[in-house]
């Protein structure tokens, strides 16, 4: 009987002991893990791999990615939300899953703004605005036009309803005062289709997918809606250069951690996050895919956040937008 307890106190002792010096060693110390809420082989899973090669050459330490689609990316924020603030489980966050998602679903079972903390933006997205090529318009200013001519005979697609490009849609519908009809499908790839076949007239969708068709003169643009012009479409003008004032609609990523994470551990991300983003080979590579490059840190991510959450929470609001 002693024994066994002398045994079982040595190995309480035991267990207490390598704890104390895994707590101690320096962060990371064993396998990261980045939760991506979105499916294997898409762009936010694209962008997530780059990151997560960068941070595991940076700390000579495994860097994995878990997939976990579902509900436009809110059900992989929901896990990062209640896990464990240790630095060792990571959202790759973007504008679905921590602005979007959040202002349309009652019940998305989280609060980016308390629950998690920014670790830093990776990029952006401008989205392009394209029609089919035998709608007779080729500027913003005169899609506006043909739309106040023919109010609700316009219809724009999108991949789905309180997607990004449907949002993009609503937004524009409350600057230019104009009354254009969603209608959401399964996919960009469907809704591009269509379009193409004349039997839908608009979209705003990623470059990643539009510029190559207005390339090869299957579409045609009639602005960027960012901040700036597109290098790969350079004679397309800016939403607010065509006449929109106060409109600039962006997609982003980002890394985020849970609340509570340590500050030296959020700071340490960044860091190796920013220095990453900040190599030529890097920005190359994204640029490629479309990507701004946008190293900061995470109290500018924060605030960039806040940002985006207010404007998409009174678009949503003022369209009528909302999950049950």
């Amino acid at each position: 009987m002693r024994l066994r307890i002398w045994l079982a106190i040595g190995a309480a002792l035991g267990s207490g002991l390598a704890a104390s010096h895994a707590a101690a060693q320096p962060y990371p110390n064993r396998v990261i893990k980045i939760i991506v809420p979105f499916a294997a082989g898409g762009p936010a899973d694209t962008l997530a791999r780059i990151v997560a090669n960068r941070l595991s050459g940076a700390f000579g330490q495994g860097v994995i990615l878990d997939n976990r689609p579902g509900a436009g990316g809110t059900t992989g924020a929901k896990v990062v939300a209640t896990a464990e603030p240790d630095g060792y489980t990571l959202l790759y966050g973007n504008t679905a899953s921590l602005v979007i998602g959040p202002a349309i679903n009652a019940n998305v079972g989280y609060e980016p703004l308390k629950q998690f903390a920014p670790v830093g933006l990776v990029g952006v997205t401008y989205n392009v605005v394209v029609v089919n090529n035998a709608v007779p318009v080729n500027s913003i200013a005169e899609l506006i036009a043909l739309a106040k001519a023919r109010p609700g005979k316009i219809n724009f697609a999108s991949p789905g309803h309180g997607t990004p490009p449907h949002m993009v849609g609503e937004m524009l519908k409350q600057r230019a005062g104009i009354d254009i009809v969603h209608v959401p499908y399964r996919g960009s790839a469907a809704a591009l289709t269509d379009i193409m076949a004349g039997q839908i007239e608009l979209a705003f969708e990623n470059p990643s997918v539009t510029v190559p068709l207005v390339q090869e003169g299957k579409l045609k643009a009639l602005a960027i809606t960012g901040e700036t012009r597109n290098p790969q479409l350079p004679d397309v003008p800016t939403v607010m250069e065509s006449g929109v004032p106060d409109f600039v609609s962006m997609s982003f990523t980002g890394l985020i951690a849970p609340a509570g994470t340590p500050p030296e551990i959020i700071r340490k991300l960044s860091q190796e996050l920013t220095a990453g983003l900040r190599a030529p080979e890097t920005i190359e590579l994204l640029e490629k895919l479309g990507v701004n490059p946008r190293p900061g840190s995470p109290e500018e991510f924060g605030a960039f956040i806040a940002r985006e959450t207010e404007k998409w929470t009174a678009v949503a609001k003022r369209a009528g937008i909302r999950v049950e």
